[in-house]
């Protein structure tokens, strides 16, 4: 890895050395966490007079809109876009294009912000000349409740996130395979035709791979801190590893591919299971290998999670971080299976279409 030198939040922003940057955030009845994002993104060091804030809302059902109409009357430079197809890539898409900065910056409605964030992201970008620069995730529990406060905590570890950088922090700026909540010169995001808008899921995990594909550069910037608010109960917390799992493997369809091993890790261990289960049927004394497969996985839970009960000093979690593991990885895989069985079925089916019209 090459050695940065570590952003000091203590030089002055010089307006006259930093571009206008466009902030675009995708957002959906986010009323409970908006106020906090922009008035973090408000607060930043960054001049108010190169920034523009673009929500793009998905045609939220609660108090959001009403929220950010408040926000365009006090600032000029913040603006509502309406996207009736509710989706991420193309909230972004359209952002982009109805914006106007050098710079974009992609921003999430459930988490805020440190002053130097958008400051820091830019200074970075162009300092180290890298195709996108961002942050790390300090994962914070939505509620004040054991369960959200345990996902947080189990989020925070390679058990949870493998080498998601983004999640598991770094100890230096590193070049990797994706940051959080980062920015792009415009023109690098128009040259790789924007977001995939066929990608309801996935789109920053293909955008990454795709800049990355034509020897573009992703900086991780640790000193960048962004506090997101994740899943507070076992059954977000599965539908949303669920639906993240789909979309992993589904962009197959479209002749995508994974961003990393860790995408694929939780499908594997699915399959290991249900081939083990399988074979057990078949064949009794292939119990064992079932039963060491799961011996294994609980001794591997249960020893990252005495870890993260050891690094914080308290045993509060040690209860719950293996089932919250065991859901992240049970909800992630079979996602990722069914949207692979879902790409054969298309595969499948366009092929008895083709031969019908042969």
């Amino acid at each position: 890895m090459e050695p940065f030198a570590p952003f000091d939040v203590s030089q002055p922003c010089v307006v006259q050395d930093f571009p206008a940057v466009s902030i675009v955030i995708p957002c959906r009845d986010e009323e409970r966490f908006l106020d906090g994002c922009l008035e973090s993104l408000i607060a930043n060091s960054y001049p108010q007079s190169l920034l523009e804030i673009l929500i793009v809302d998905g045609m939220s059902t609660d108090q959001t809109r009403t929220i950010v109409r408040r926000y365009t009357q006090r600032y000029p430079h913040i603006r509502l876009l309406e996207n009736a197809k509710q989706t991420i890539p193309a909230a972004m898409n359209m952002g982009i294009l109805q914006s106007s900065g050098e710079i974009i910056l992609k921003a999430d409605a459930h988490s805020t912000y440190p002053p130097n964030y958008i400051e820091g992201c830019v200074r970075h970008l162009l300092d180290f000349k890298a195709d996108m620069a961002g942050g790390v995730l300090v994962i914070a529990p939505r509620e004040d409740t054991h369960i959200a406060r345990s996902i947080s905590v189990a989020l925070s570890h390679w058990f949870a996130s493998g080498n998601a950088y983004v999640k598991i922090g770094s100890k230096s700026p590193r070049w990797t395979d994706a940051a959080v909540f980062g920015c792009w010169r415009r023109e690098t995001l128009q040259r790789l035709g924007m977001f995939d808008e066929d990608l309801a899921g996935s789109s920053d995990m293909d955008l990454n791979v795709r800049l990355r594909k034509t020897g573009g550069r992703i900086l991780l910037v640790p000193d960048i801190k962004v506090t997101y608010f994740a899943d507070c109960n076992l059954r977000s917390l599965w539908n949303h590893n669920l639906s993240d799992g789909v979309w992993a493997t589904y962009v197959l369809k479209f002749g995508k591919q994974a961003a990393s091993w860790r995408h694929w890790a939780p499908l594997a261990f699915v399959l290991s299971l249900f081939g083990t289960a399988i074979l057990a049927l078949l064949f009794s004394p292939a119990a064992w290998l079932l039963g060491g497969l799961c011996g294994v996985y609980g001794f591997l839970g249960l020893a990252a999670s005495a870890q993260l009960s050891l690094r914080m000093r308290t045993m509060e979690y040690l209860g719950t971080l293996p089932v919250i593991f065991a859901a992240r990885h049970l909800a992630h895989g079979l996602g990722a299976l069914y949207g692979l069985v879902l790409v054969i079925i298309s595969g499948l089916v366009w092929k008895g279409r083709r031969a019908a019209n042969a």
